[in-house]
């Protein structure tokens, strides 16, 4: 019984590690939501669009690749227009 217990707790301390590692997890509001990493990091793992403009948010290359754009449209933090305005803006610049 005791082996069993010490696999199944390195079993879930194994998946919440790689939880933390292949997902953002973004406030919005009172919300959490997820968003799937491109590759595994523990960067902005947890991150707060509290107090940040669109702008600031989508600035960061990681969270813009993985797709946080279409996650605050989908929140109704900003319009669709807004977003592919911005998007447009970071590709321009080659960020």
């Amino acid at each position: 019984m005791k082996f069993g217990r010490k696999i199944i707790i390195w079993l879930i301390i194994g998946a919440t590690f790689y939880l933390l590692l292949g997902y953002h997890f973004i406030f919005v509001g009172g919300n959490v939501k997820f968003l799937k990493k491109s590759s595994l990091t523990l960067n902005y793992t947890f991150f707060s669009v509290r107090g940040k403009s669109n702008e600031s948010i989508l600035a960061i290359d990681e969270l813009r690749k993985d797709g946080i754009g279409d996650l605050l449209v989908e929140a109704g933090n900003m319009t669709e227009e807004e977003k592919e305005r911005l998007m447009a803006r970071f590709e321009y610049r080659g960020n």
